[in-house]
């Protein structure tokens, strides 16, 4: 089984904001199949199906962003699914808008999803596919840090750009599941920085 991972925050205030950039990419996903991300399960909401005959689960984890790696152990120990199986959507502050970007392992980058599922599965060679979300205004960030950034809508003028993102970044986790991280990357890494 590969099981997509898309990190966000649960509750409707959040529904659209930078920091679900990984929710948005599995509901085209599940949009694409047909599928309901709606069972729970080991603190998650999550749809299995095939894809390109292959088995995936797309994950939402309930547990926060900064919480995530509780949800994914869980699920993976369960399904026995192995590292080189598991792929984490998240939003990229060091991104443009518009960008995305994937590694099939490192650091998590100061994403704290990403921090937090590293210490949890004891790794970090697993695939993760990073949205960028841009950076805050600097006096914004000088100010009161990135929180409220990541926790806010895209800009009326940033929206169309996220959402072509969003749409390539779910192409980007199917050629993932069909012909590995690296096939995936040769594809759609180009222009990003």
């Amino acid at each position: 089984m590969h099981l997509i991972i898309g990190l966000g925050n649960p509750g409707a205030k959040y529904a659209r904001t930078r920091h679900n950039a990984g929710w948005l990419v599995l509901d085209e996903m599940a949009r694409r199949h047909s599928l309901e991300i709606a069972r729970k399960e080991h603190k998650s909401l999550t749809a299995s199906g095939t894809l390109h005959g292959e088995k995936i689960m797309l994950v939402k984890p309930q547990t926060f962003m900064n919480a995530s790696g509780e949800a994914v152990s869980a699920l993976m120990r369960y399904n026995r699914v192995p590292m080189e199986n598991l792929l984490v959507i998240c939003d990229d502050l060091a991104l443009p808008v518009g960008k995305i970007r994937l590694r099939a392992s490192g650091s998590d980058g100061g994403q704290n999803g990403l921090k937090s599922i590293i210490q949890t599965v004891s790794s970090r060679e697993f695939a993760r596919l990073r949205l960028g979300i841009g950076e805050p205004p600097r006096q914004q960030r000088e100010e009161r840090g990135s929180a409220d950034y990541v926790l806010s809508a895209f800009a009326p003028d940033e929206k169309p750009l996220f959402d072509d993102a969003a749409r390539r970044a779910a192409d980007c986790a199917e050629t993932w599941v069909r012909e590995g991280a690296e096939e995936a990357m040769n594809a759609f890494n180009r222009g990003t920085t």
